[in-house]
This record gives C-alpha cells, structure tokens and sequence, in this order.
C-alpha cells in the first residue's frame, strides 16, 4: 500500500489548495513508483478513474494513495493499480466514505536516478518521464472493476 510521507499534513489549519505528497510502496506501479512526489489539490472533485489521496478508513492516521474506481452507495470504491502486490484497497476495507478523501492527483514528478546509474541514457530517460500531469483514465478504471 502506497504511505505518503506525513510531512504535508503539517501545518494544514488554512487548507492550502494544494499540496505536495510522495508515495512510498508499490500498490500504484505502474502508474506511481516509490519515491514519486504527486501534486495533490484539495478538496477537489473525484471522478471515477482519477488517482486520489484519502486516509485509511481502518488507521486514518495514515495517507495512502489510490484509483478512484466507482462512485457506491456511502462513498468511493478505490482500487490500487498494481494487481501483484501485496495490497489493501477496497476489495479489504469497502466502500471509502467522502470525508475520508483528501484530494485528487494532479501531477507526478519522478526522482532523479541514483548518481551510479546516471548513464547518459538513463538521464535522457529520466528527463523525458520525470513530470507528467495525472488524467482519470477511464480504461484502467473499467479494467480494475472488472477484477
């Protein structure tokens, strides 16, 4: 399951719009890596497919980042992208209630690779893939229901 680092819940008595979170574990790979930092604004509107930040609903004191599956009955069906991994989504803890979603990725930025594998090509690689928006995609969406 995807942690975010707590350091962006400090401080959070204005409700800044938006916010930074870095996502620790493999439950989104491949679309969020370990490490990833993701622009998350607040309070905004979810829709099925987009990639959202919400707490815990069975330890809330913790972040964990997930897709947006379906709209049910009492909240969000959320399902993690990376069907191999050792996981928790909705398919453990239901249906994850409104006031327990946080905010919807906008945007992801990948960290530099480690200064031992900086080939040039790697570099390049990194430079092209390193930030990239974050869009609702319908298509992983459907197919993450249909597990």
């Amino acid at each position: 399951m995807p942690e975010l680092s707590q350091g962006t819940e400090q401080g959070r008595g204005a409700e800044p719009p938006f916010g930074w979170v870095e996502v620790t574990g493999p439950s989104m790979v491949p679309t969020l890596y370990h490490g990833d930092q993701l622009l998350v604004r607040y309070g905004s509107r979810v829709r099925p497919g987009h990639i959202i930040v919400l707490r815990h609903p069975l330890q809330q004191n913790l972040l964990v980042v997930k897709r947006a599956a379906e709209r049910r009955e009492g909240g969000w069906w959320v399902l993690a992208d990376n069907a191999f991994g050792t996981t928790t989504d909705s398919e453990d803890y239901g249906v994850v209630p409104d006031e327990l979603v946080v905010g919807r990725v906008l945007f992801r930025f990948r960290r530099p690779p480690e200064p031992d594998q900086r080939s040039p090509l790697a570099v390049v690689r990194w430079a092209l893939s390193a930030a990239r928006p974050v869009f609702a995609d319908r298509s992983a969406s459907r197919r993450l229901r249909a597990r």
